[in-house]
């Protein structure tokens, strides 16, 4: 094989500019691909975590409130005291 054929990658009579721009148009599309993965699987896991915060913190401050408002109705004495002292405990701790 000739030194020219050599340097091109066994490419006879092939430029080496052309095939070091190719190689470099090569890793730009893959770099390109990759970015745009990458980006596609950042965009699905970004909505994924949002449903599953949505659901894990919202469903449960629902069910919470529900209860509460359950206890009140059987018990609304010890709802109402309840109420009252952490009335008192707030109030005390925001007094200036």
């Amino acid at each position: 094989m000739s030194e020219h054929a050599e340097a091109n990658g066994g490419h006879v009579g092939a430029d080496p500019q052309v095939a070091k721009e190719s190689k470099h148009e090569q890793t730009s599309r893959i770099s390109d691909a990759a970015k745009d993965a990458a980006s596609r699987y950042a965009s699905t896991a970004a909505q994924q975590t949002q449903v599953a915060a949505q659901h894990f913190v919202g469903e449960p401050a629902k069910d919470v409130l529900g209860m509460l408002r359950d206890y009140a109705r059987q018990k609304p004495d010890v709802a109402a005291m309840w109420a009252f002292g952490l009335g008192i405990v707030v109030g005390w701790k925001l007094r200036p």
